[in-house]
C-alpha cells in the first residue's frame, strides 16, 4: 500500500516546531511523503505539553507528528548546518518556522538551500508576512487570533473578546501551508523549477475571517458595515433546554417553519414578519434567534432531538470532548485509532477524515522520540560510523537510548522504497 501513497517518494525536511510546521508536515506524512523532523538536540517544545508518561512525549506532540523520523542537529554548529544542507540536497520540500532573520544567520535561507538542491521546495511558515510592517513581530495562535480580528468577534454580541479555545490559526495555517507545498510540487513537475513559498500566519487569518465578514464594505464606496449579521447574533449559539442544550440551525424558510408549526408556536410565526419574511429575518437575527431560544426552553434535550428529527430539521446534540472521544460514528469511520508506542504504551490517536478509493492509508507509526532516527538519517545521507560518532561526541547531533521498534523499521523502509 506505501507505495500506492499519493505522495509516496516525496521527502520533506521539517525543520519546525510548535504546532503551525508539525500539522503542515502531518498532513504531508499521512499522504506518504517521508518527513524527517530536524529538531534541537533539546527537542521541539510542543513535546513538554503534558500530560505525558515520559518526558517529551506529550499529547499535542504525538498527535502533531506520527508517520515521521525524528534527527536531532544542532544547527548552530557548522556540522549541523553542514548536515541539514546534506538532508535538504536529497529532499523536495523544507519547511522551517524559524525567523528568516535567524535562517540567515544560519546560513540556511532560501538561496544557500537552493545551492543545495535549486529543484528544492523552500517553504517559510511565518507569523506575517515579510513585506509588511509587521513582519518581525512575534506570532503566535492567539496573538494572531487577536490581530486578525476573530477574538472581537465574540464582542460583537455583547461577550468579552476572547480566543477560540483551540489552536485555531495554527492548523488553519498549516493547512494552508499544506496546500501551497502541493501547488508548488505540481509546478515543479510541469516546470522544473523549485520554488520559494510564505505562508503567513496573519494574512492567512486575515483572508479567513474576512471571507464571511467583509459585509458592505466589500464595496467601493462602502453600503454597509462589515460583519455576517447571522453569525453574530447573540442567540447564534447552542440553545439552553429544561435540561441542557442543543445545537439547531434553522437555515431556510421550510426550516423555519417546521420549526414554529412542531413547537405549537405557528401563528406567532405566521403573524410576525420578523420571522415567516426572509429579508425581514435576515435584517433582524437576535429577535428570531432570540425566539428561537425562549422556546427551546421549554423542554428537555432528549424531547427536542427527537420532535426536531421528526420533523427534518437541522439539529444534533451538544458534545462535550470526552463525549466525542466515545463517539458512535467516529467509531464505526475508525478516525480514532489505538497504537503501540515502543516507549508510551497503547496510545489513542487521529487517522484521516478523507477517504479515497483506490488507496488505504498505513497505521499510522508514533510520533518518534528526540533524535530516534539520528543514526540511520545521517547513514542514509552518506555518513560514515566515525563521522557519526564525532558528531555524537561533540553534541552535533543526540539519539535517545536504543529501542527497538520493528513496525517503525518496516515503515521507514516502506517510505525509502526498501523490501
Amino acid at each position: 500500500l506505501a507505495m500506492t501513497a499519493p505522495l509516496h517518494g516525496i521527502r520533506v525536511i521539517d525543520l519546525s516546531s510548535l504546532i503551525m510546521g508539525p500539522w503542515t508536515t502531518h498532513i504531508l506524512a499521512d499522504y506518504g511523503a517521508e518527513v524527517i523532523k530536524v529538531e534541537a538536540p533539546a527537542g521541539d517544545i510542543m513535546r513538554q505539553a503534558g500530560p505525558m508518561r515520559n518526558p517529551g512525549m506529550g499529547p499535542i506532540f504525538l498527535n502533531s507528528n506520527r508517520n515521521k523520523r525524528s534527527i536531532a542537529l544542532d544547527l548552530k554548529k557548522p556540522a549541523g548546518r553542514a548536515a541539514a544542507l546534506r538532508l535538504a540536497a536529497g529532499a523536495d520540500v523544507f519547511v522551517h518556522n524559524v525567523r528568516p532573520e535567524a535562517m540567515a544567520r544560519l546560513a540556511l535561507g532560501p538561496s544557500d538551500v537552493a545551492a543545495a538542491n535549486p529543484r528544492l521546495i523552500y517553504v517559510s511558515l511565518v507569523g506575517y508576512g515579510t513585506r509588511g510592517p509587521y513582519a518581525n513581530r512575534p506570532a503566535y495562535d492567539d496573538l494572531i487570533q487577536g490581530a486578525c480580528g476573530l477574538a472581537a468577534l465574540f464582542a460583537a454580541n455583547g461577550d468579552a473578546p476572547r480566543y477560540v479555545p483551540t489552536t485555531v490559526a495554527d492548523r488553519i495555517s498549516g493547512i494552508s501551508a499544506a496546500n501551497a507545498v502541493l501547488a508548488a510540487l505540481l509546478r515543479r513537475e510541469r516546470t522544473g523549477a523549485g520554488e520559494i513559498v510564505e505562508v503567513p500566519m496573519f494574512e492567512t487569518m486575515a483572508e479567513f475571517l474576512l471571507a464571511d465578514h467583509f459585509g458592505g464594505r466589500t464595496f467601493d464606496p462602502p453600503i454597509g458595515a462589515t460583519g455576517y449579521t447571522r453569525l453574530l447574533a447573540a442567540d447564534r449559539r447552542p440553545y439552553r433546554t429544561k435540561d441542557g442544550y442543543v445545537c439547531v440551525l434553522l437555515y431556510n424558510d421550510s426550516h423555519w417553519e417546521r420549526f414554529f408549526a412542531a413547537a405549537g408556536e405557528e401563528a406567532l410565526y405566521r403573524a410576525e414578519a420578523r420571522l415567516h419574511a426572509d429579508g425581514q429575518r435576515r435584517a433582524n437575527y437576535d429577535y428570531a434567534y432570540g425566539e428561537v431560544a425562549r422556546i427551546l426552553l421549554s423542554r428537555t434535550s432528549a424531547e427536542w432531538l427527537a420532535l426536531l428529527a421528526a420533523n427534518d430539521i437541522p439539529s444534533t446534540p451538544l458534545r462535550s470532548v470526552d463525549e466525542l472521544l466515545d463517539d458512535p460514528h467516529l467509531a464505526a469511520v475508525e478516525l480514532i485509532e489505538t497504537v503501540s508506542h515502543p516507549t508510551e504504551g497503547e496510545l489513542r490517536g487521529l487517522g484521516m477524515a478523507a477517504r479515497w478509493a483506490g488507496w488505504k492509508p498505513e497505521t499510522p507509526t508514533p510520533a518518534p522520540r528526540i533524535g530516534e532516527h539520528s543514526r540511520e538519517i545521517l547513514r542514509e545521507a552518506g555518513f560514515g560510523e566515525a563521522e557519526i560518532g564525532r558528531m555524537l561526541a561533540e553534541g552535533v547531533t543526540a539519539e535517545p537510548e536504543r529501542t527497538a521498534s520493528p513496525a517503525r523499521a518496516a515503515h521507514g523502509r516502506a517510505a525509502r522504497g526498501e523490501a
